[in-house]
């Protein structure tokens, strides 16, 4: 991120102290690592993070806010895990409309969707939103790992079941449903288990929401997390957005220039992800600002007077 302001003329040395962080620049890199960890130089500016920054960088340099929002990749304060979300819908919400920021604890989906693909509908990712999210905060709840859950599965497990459903791994499903009644004592279905997570995410969400950042406009993913920023980006994957643009946004590009079309792709990408946006928070309960709604949290027995006054006041603001 700050490799990039700096090679777009944000950042100068004369900001950094001295640091050359034109892309390749690697032992000042080094330098600027070692005087973050050390809180020194431009290094306390740079260990602010990418959330802070980039209000400083459009308040204070004047850098153009759309270019420092669209490349700055970080949702709710954190900054994104490492993979790249631009051809997987289902991924960008997996990391966007995470509790705590994107990364992919909550729902590592992109491999069931741009390779296998196993989610081709808004539902079927709603679906997926809904379920994995839900599965893997119990392991946390629980105290236990998903490393045996979905790093290995049966044999069989591709032949008895497909989609979404061989991606739960059924039969491993039921181990942890049997390891928690030898722990309790208690008999726990899937729908239990869904059950008692729902009631702690849902929680999360208007824990978020009471601190600000519990609505539609904080689940959304930087455009670079979407498509192409730069020219450079798009002309690097040309023939795939080309293709999209045809195919899927059913525009002819004959004679249409490089921004145009990445305005259309843009507008495309966007309209999507709003739209999934809308399937998840249907399928999730939560109203259209992404919001539990007071139905949702009475039927989980959470209608506390302190939650739903602050739903009431949320619905009543919006």
């Amino acid at each position: 991120f700050l490799m990039e302001c700096y090679e777009n003329g944000i950042l100068t040395k004369e900001i950094t102290g001295g640091l050359d962080l034109h892309f390749g620049s690697d032992m000042d890199a080094l330098e600027l690592i070692h005087q973050i960890g050390e809180g020194r130089g431009f290094g306390k500016i740079a260990g602010l993070g990418i959330h802070r920054l980039k209000k400083l960088f459009i308040d204070e340099y004047h850098a153009d806010a759309q270019f420092v929002n669209d490349i700055g990749m970080e949702v709710k304060g954190m900054e994104v895990s490492e993979y790249n979300s631009k051809d997987s819908l289902a991924q960008q919400g997996g990391y966007a409309m995470a509790s705590k920021g994107p990364q992919h604890d909550e729902a590592w989906l992109i491999f069931m969707d741009q390779v296998k693909g196993q989610l081709p509908t808004f539902a079927d990712k709603a679906e997926a939103l809904s379920f994995f999210p839900l599965f893997r905060t119990w392991f946390s709840l629980m105290g236990l790992c998903k490393l045996p859950w979905n790093d290995s599965e049966p044999r069989d497990n591709r032949d008895q079941y497909t989609g979404l459903e061989a991606a739960r791994i059924p039969e491993h499903v039921d181990n942890y449903l049997l390891l928690y009644k030898g722990v309790t004592g208690h008999v726990l279905d899937l729908d239990g288990l869904l059950a008692q997570s729902k009631r702690v995410y849902d929680f999360q969400r208007l824990f978020n929401l009471r601190m600000g950042q519990g609505t539609r406009k904080d689940d959304w993913m930087p455009y670079r997390g979407m498509g192409p920023v730069t020219e450079e980006e798009y002309l690097s994957r040309q023939e795939r957005y080309d293709k999209q643009l045809v195919e899927a946004v059913k525009v002819d590009i004959t004679g249409m220039s490089l921004q145009q079309k990445m305005a259309a792709l843009r507008e495309y990408r966007e309209s999507q992800y709003r739209q999934l946006q809308d399937a998840v928070y249907a399928r999730r309960g939560w109203d259209a600002d992404g919001v539990p709604t007071l139905e949702t949290v009475k039927a989980e027995g959470m209608d506390f007077p302190e939650l739903a006054d602050l739903i009431e006041k949320h619905t009543h603001k919006a």
